[in-house]
């Protein structure tokens, strides 16, 4: 019985609520200041990878054009296997055209 009441009188440890409000009021801050690091990473690589898949188009182009020197579309360019189906979606999903042998993506 002794040991069950020394049990019950021993002083619990751990945190108090205003200890973690606090740890939860920094984290919060630290989010808001890393967040928006994130994010204009994040859209600078989407940048530079659709400015390399111009490039690749472009070089493509070039490529057709030296071969057939005609009118360039993305249709007789899938047809000749110079552009992959998922390159010709992606053309589509981004609006880009080619016109005079130039690759021209709108401007975001």
């Amino acid at each position: 019985m002794k040991v069950l009441h020394k049990l019950l009188k021993r002083k619990v440890k751990g945190f108090t609520l205003i200890e973690m409000v606090v740890v939860i009021a920094i984290i919060a801050m630290l989010i808001l200041l890393i967040a928006p690091n994130l994010f204009s990473y994040r859209d600078k690589a989407n940048n530079t990878a659709n400015d390399a898949f111009i490039k690749t188009v472009q070089m493509q182009v070039d490529l057709y054009k030296d071969e057939y020197g005609k009118n360039i579309t993305v249709s007789d360019m899938h047809d000749k296997n110079y552009l992959t189906d998922n390159q010709v979606k992606k053309i589509e999903a981004n609006h880009i055209t080619i016109k005079d042998g130039k690759v021209i993506a709108p401007k975001n």
